[in-house]
């Protein structure tokens, strides 16, 4: 039995219901960790807020929050309903999803290491658990970081990042394989930008701890 983390972006989320699944079959224990990336955007922009940087880092004040979680939650319960019975919805500042303040960002949270017992109990009575990533607060938390968290503090042995592009491409093409320190040294270099550049620290972290990590096809090796 393997102890699975599938990170699913919120672009993809509805569409990955069949890996979730296959796990599941195949005997592994599975986490599900998703976004809402594209409709917490469209839900902003509906409602007329504007977004504010802090050192290319969006700040979150309360009334973006109550938007972020609102879109978080409505995917997630979107998610357990395509699942079916087997899936449990948890909402992470309900089960104690921990994260460290980060106040010059507003209502925005560092994701913690931490094993919420409601996951643990759902997974000892084999469901699949989808969590939506919101931290204790309620504060804000990118949901790459929160997986990476979740997969740490749970002991999980993969790390599956799923969303709409192929991997991580390193000289033109889609590398199978990418050394933390590489990608490290790729990131200060500037090399990417986007949504791929959490992916790629949370997924070095987590391959620094042990943890199998893959963005699409490419795997993140210690």
């Amino acid at each position: 039995m393997t102890r699975v983390v599938l990170k699913l972006g919120g672009a993809v989320a509805s569409e990955s219901i069949g890996l979730a699944l296959a796990h599941h079959a195949a005997g592994d224990e599975v986490v599900v960790v998703h976004g809402a990336g594209p409709q917490i955007t469209a839900e902003l922009r509906a409602r007329g807020l504007g977004t504010r940087f802090v050192r290319g880092r969006r700040y979150t004040d309360p009334a973006a929050l109550a938007v972020v979680r609102e879109s978080l939650v409505a995917v997630g319960a979107g998610l357990t309903t395509a699942l079916g019975a087997v899936a449990l919805h948890l909402v992470g500042d309900e089960i104690g999803l921990a994260a460290a303040p980060l106040v010059e960002l507003g209502l925005v949270g560092q994701p913690i290491p931490c094993a919420p017992a409601a996951v643990e109990q759902a997974l000892a009575a084999g469901r699949i658990t989808v969590v939506t990533p919101v931290a204790v607060g309620p504060l804000n938390v990118n949901a790459d970081e929160a997986a990476a968290a979740l997969a740490a503090g749970l002991g999980a042995e993969r790390l599956i990042f799923v969303s709409d592009v192929r991997g991580v491409y390193v000289d033109g093409g889609v590398a199978r394989e990418l050394r933390a320190d590489a990608a490290d040294e790729l990131l200060a270099a500037g090399a990417f930008e986007g949504g791929i550049v959490p992916k790629l620290l949370a997924a070095a972290r987590a391959a620094r701890l042990g943890i199998a990590a893959e963005i699409g096809e490419t795997a993140v090796v210690a």
